[in-house]
């Protein structure tokens, strides 16, 4: 369990009113990945983390962070850990740069000397520079979700562990947010970032997994959830190579292949289920999309062309984080927990 920042197997957690919050999840974060932890409210993933981190005494399962099993060595991984979880909490008679002192103060491994210089680097990265003086009661909802942000990042992390980081705040701390997390990223550090804000996810994580009612319902590498899913080929051609183009897509293995109705400039589109791509050297550009076992979307092409079928459009359309969301949540509101 040594090779991923972050592995549980069977974490559960049941109340004593006999609701299970959590139930059974076996949760994997590669090293070095940016991993979309989603879910409704209410689906299990602010509790999971509770657990992750040691906060919540599991009912069962056990929880690795960093290799090391926890609760036990939560004196050895949590220095290497930083976490902001159900917002940030700080004294509000303090200023920012105070509060982020008084928290550094209590870590035993930090060394006094360079205090000051840590708190003023981590308000700088998330945009509280000038605010630094300014009591914490003063801050809107957007600044103390920013001071929270730069309290997980007063030392070097290994782990990153954000739950809706972006909660309060503007499209342009959005963005910041979504930068700062990539610029972690690419330094190392591995990153889960709770949320339920697909967009946002759907833009800067490596790796998915989606919640649903206590249980994680779809986990692993983003590109290949959405190839797993199903890509579909779509050819516009005119209505004379409408039956050639079937033909020659299902001769290519693409069995489903079938024509819509032509349409009143005289073309007709064709379409047939793909799975894309799922390969490391394979470009994300929307042009390589391929079944594991069959043809890359630009051999389509090439075979269509050949065959002597006149291309006047060719698109892959593959499913969006949102419709697997949608497809697996159902609406995502509607949770009983």
């Amino acid at each position: 369990m040594t090779d991923d920042a972050i592995r549980s197997r069977g974490l559960t957690k049941r109340f004593r009113t006999g609701q299970v919050a959590v139930d059974d999840v076996d949760l994997v974060v590669p090293r070095g990945a940016v991993y979309g932890f989603l879910g409704p409210n209410g689906s299990g993933k602010t509790t999971t983390i509770r657990m992750l981190l040691g906060l919540v005494q599991p009912t069962s399962g056990q929880v690795h962070l960093l290799g090391a099993p926890m609760p036990q060595d939560a004196a050895r991984v949590l220095p290497r850990v930083g976490a902001l979880v159900e917002g940030p909490a700080f004294q509000p008679y303090l200023s920012g740069r105070a509060n982020l002192a008084r928290l550094d103060a209590v870590d035993a491994s930090a060394d006094p000397r360079t205090a000051r210089t840590r708190s003023d680097d981590a308000l700088e990265r998330v945009g509280l520079g000038a605010a630094a003086d300014k009591r914490y009661r003063q801050y809107s909802l957007g600044m103390k979700q920013r001071l929270g942000l730069a309290a997980a990042l007063l030392r070097p992390r290994d782990l990153l562990v954000l739950d809706e980081p972006t909660n309060g705040l503007d499209p342009q701390g959005t963005r910041e947010v979504r930068h700062l997390v990539r610029e972690l990223a690419d330094a190392g550090t591995t990153v889960l970032v709770s949320s339920h804000l697909l967009a946002e996810i759907e833009q800067v994580c490596t790796h998915i997994g989606i919640m649903g009612r206590g249980r994680l319902l779809l986990q692993g590498p983003r590109a290949e959830l959405t190839a797993r899913r199903g890509a579909r080929v779509v050819v516009r051609t005119p209505q004379a190579d409408g039956d050639a183009a079937v033909a020659e897509l299902r001769r290519l293995g693409l069995a489903d292949a079938a024509a819509e109705r032509p349409v009143a400039d005289g073309s007709v589109t064709v379409s047939a289920a793909i799975t894309a791509d799922t390969r490391d050297d394979a470009p994300d550009d929307g042009t390589h999309e391929a079944r594991p076992d069959g043809p890359a979307a630009q051999d389509v092409a090439a075979a269509l062309v050949r065959a002597g079928v006149g291309l006047l459009g060719f698109d892959v359309h593959r499913p969006s984080l949102e419709q697997i969301f949608v497809e697996l949540t159902g609406e995502g509101f509607d949770v009983a927990r």
